[in-house]
């Protein structure tokens, strides 16, 4: 596994692993409209932008990109592994990744948690500190935890280490 920043030849690759793993989990906790709703989000433009931030990273497991990760400053803005690669400890190596680089500027990482990945935040030391909702078609409500985390009690390990 190596965790590499995104380029934009991997559009299509990264495309696939958001929505592969939001059309293959999300049905399982949310209404259709949700899915709909972060399908239509995560679309081809706002995958290149994410990347054009230099802030956007994927993992790659040989050569196929199995996960994804990005941030925006101190917010932890996704990190998506596709289903096939799930509870085999990608999502953590794709967090600590995260955390090392907003570590570099900030002492404190936020996340807005979707109901499936909100365990895998707890684990790592996560806290709830407010809910946020998103009103969508059909009357359909979004609800989410807004979750924080304190990096610089965590000893925060060189880039080298993590790989």
């Amino acid at each position: 596994m190596k965790y590499i920043t995104a380029a934009s030849d991997m559009v299509n690759e990264i495309y696939n692993v958001l929505h592969t793993s939001i059309k293959t989990i999300y049905p399982k906790y949310y209404p259709k409209e949700v899915v709909d709703f972060f399908c239509r989000h995560h679309s081809k433009e706002h995958i290149l932008e994410g990347i054009a931030s230099g802030n956007m990273g994927v993992l790659a497991y040989g050569n196929a990109i199995v996960g994804t990760g990005c941030f925006d400053s101190n917010h932890i803005t996704g990190v998506y592994v596709l289903p096939s690669y799930q509870k085999q400890g990608c999502g953590s190596y794709i967090m600590s990744c995260l955390e090392h680089e907003i570590a570099k500027k900030h002492d404190i990482a936020i996340l807005d948690a979707s109901l499936p990945a909100a365990c895998l935040y707890e684990h790592r030391g996560y806290k709830t500190v407010g809910h946020g909702i998103c009103e969508l078609e059909n009357d359909v409500k979004l609800v989410y935890e807004i979750m924080e985390k304190k990096l610089h009690s965590v000893g925060i390990h060189s880039a080298e280490e993590i790989k």
